[in-house]
C-alpha cells in the first residue's frame, strides 16, 4: 500500500442545535481521502481551534497517516506541558480523524480495526428531568414506552430545583442552588419513581459534583435501597480520595470521570476498584487511542465503560463512542442525548438508536461525514457560559 501523508488540517465549527461543536478534518495526499474527528470543548472552542490550526497543523503536515501511535505521543509531548483539556481535545480531533482514515483505507469500520464486535448494538440511557416527581415519572414512562431500559432521573436539573434562597446583600449573579435541599430531594425522587414503576428499569442519577464530600457519602447511603444502576460524579476530581469512604459505607455503583483529563486521575480509582464505571469524555482525554487503552485497563479491574455522551459531543464523537462500545467486552452503558434532525442533516451517517440500542453503520472508518455547506448555516457563538457559574445560597462560587 502506497504511503499516504497529511496534506492539510482544518477545523470546522458548527452549532446546529445551539451547542458549539468542533470537528477536525484531516486531508491527505490521496485525492478525496480525509478523516473527521471530534475536538469539542464547547466552552472554549476557539482555544481548541487555535491549538489545531496554529500549532498541530504545522507539526503534522507531511507525516504518514498510518503512524497513529507515534503521532499521538509526539503531539502530546511536543508542547512540553501536557494533559489539559484544550490540547487533549485538539489531539483527539486529529486522532479520531486518523482512525477514520485508517478504516477507509482498509475498507473496514473502525470497530473491526479494534478487534471486532462483542455486541451488535450498545444499550443507551436517556435523561428524564422534571419540575416535580410526577413529571419525572411521566418522562421515565415515556422513555420506557420507546424501548429504553436505562434512564437517568434528575429533579430540576443539576443541583435540583431552585427554591427560595436567602442570600447576602449585593450577592453576585450566578446559577444559584441549595445543596442541602438538593441532597434531601433526591431520595424522595427515587422513592416515588420506584414505588410507581418498580425495579424493571435501570435508574441512574448525576450529582454533578454539587455536594460536599461528606454529603455525597450520606446521599449514596440514602440511595442504596433504590438499586441505582450507578450514581454519577458524586465527587469532583479534586476530591477523589473520598471514593474510598463511599465504597466502605455502601454498595451503590459509582461512575466517575466526566472531567478527567489526566491518567493520574483515573488510574488509582480503577486499580483500587473504587468505581464501577469510567465516564470520561473521550475527546477530553485525547481520542480513540487513549480510550481503547483505558478500556483495557478497566477490564482488568472489573470496571465497565460508560463514555460521556451529552449534547456537547459532536455526532462524530458519538460515532467514536459507539465504535468503542460495540467492541469492548467490559462495556456498561452509553449516555445518549439524541441526534436531532438538524444534526443528522449536517452529519450524514450519524449513529442511530432503535429500541434502546445505538448502532454504528458498517461504512469504512467511523462511517460519518459532514456537510460543510449546511454546517456553515449554524455558526458558533462566543458567549459567556452562565450555568458554570454555580453558587451556593451565600454567593460562594463552587464547582458546577
Amino acid at each position: 500500500m502506497a504511503k499516504v501523508t497529511i496534506r492539510d488540517i482544518r477545523v470546522i465549527l458548527t452549532a446546529p442545535v445551539g451547542i458549539n461543536l468542533v470537528v477536525v478534518k484531516v486531508e491527505t495526499s490521496e485525492p478525496g481521502l480525509y478523516g473527521l474527528g471530534c475536538a469539542t470543548f464547547t466552552q472554549r472552542f476557539l482555544a481548541v481551534k487555535s491549538a489545531v490550526e496554529d500549532y498541530l497543523k504545522s507539526f503534522l503536515v507531511g507525516k504518514d497517516v498510518d503512524n497513529i501511535e507515534d503521532i499521538w505521543h509526539s503531539c502530546m509531548v511536543n508542547s512540553y506541558w501536557r494533559n489539559g483539556p484544550v490540547l487533549n481535545n485538539a489531539i483527539s480531533g486529529v486522532d479520531m480523524a486518523l482512525w477514520d482514515i485508517k478504516g477507509k483505507r482498509a475498507g473496514m469500520p473502525v470497530y473491526q480495526l479494534l478487534g471486532g464486535k462483542c455486541r451488535e448494538g450498545a444499550a443507551v440511557y436517556r435523561h428524564a428531568d422534571g419540575r416535580d416527581v410526577h413529571e419525572v415519572e411521566d418522562n421515565v414512562r415515556k422513555y420506557m414506552e420507546q424501548g429504553y431500559r436505562y434512564i437517568r432521573c434528575q429533579l430540576g436539573g443539576y443541583g435540583g430545583r431552585v427554591q427560595k434562597l436567602s442570600s447576602p446583600e449585593n450577592a453576585p449573579p450566578g446559577a444559584y442552588y441549595d445543596p442541602d435541599a438538593y441532597a434531601m430531594s433526591v431520595p424522595k425522587l427515587f422513592d416515588h419513581v420506584r414505588s410507581k414503576i418498580g425495579f424493571e428499569v435501570e435508574l441512574l442519577h448525576d450529582v454533578h459534583e454539587r455536594l460536599q464530600p461528606i454529603e455525597a457519602v450520606r446521599l449514596a447511603k440514602n440511595l442504596e435501597p433504590y438499586r441505582l444502576f450507578f450514581l454519577e460524579d458524586a465527587l469532583p476530581p479534586e476530591q477523589i480520595s473520598w471514593f474510598e469512604t463511599i465504597r466502605n459505607q455502601c454498595a451503590v455503583p459509582l461512575a466517575m470521570g466526566e472531567l478527567f483529563v489526566h491518567p493520574c486521575e483515573w488510574t488509582p480509582l480503577i486499580a483500587n476498584r473504587l468505581i464501577d464505571f469510567i465516564r470520561v469524555h473521550i475527546s477530553a482525554i485525547g481520542g480513540i487511542t487513549p480510550a481503547r487503552k483505558l478500556a483495557a485497563l478497566c477490564e482488568a479491574f472489573g470496571v465497565r465503560t460508560a463514555w460521556h455522551g451529552p449534547g456537547d459531543v459532536s455526532p462524530v464523537g458519538h460515532a467514536a463512542n459507539v465504535h468503542l462500545d460495540v467492541c469492548c467486552p467490559n462495556f456498561g452503558v452509553q449516555e445518549w442525548s439524541g441526534i436531532s434532525e438538524p444534526l443528522a442533516e449536517v452529519f450524514p451517517g450519524s449513529p442511530e438508536v432503535r429500541n434502546g440500542y445505538v448502532y454504528p453503520n458498517d461504512k469504512p472508518g467511523l462511517g460519518i461525514d459532514i456537510d460543510e455547506e449546511k454546517a456553515a448555516k449554524y455558526p458558533c457563538e462566543n458567549r459567556v457560559i452562565k450555568w458554570t457559574v454555580a453558587r451556593t445560597p451565600d454567593g460562594t462560587s463552587v464547582k458546577p
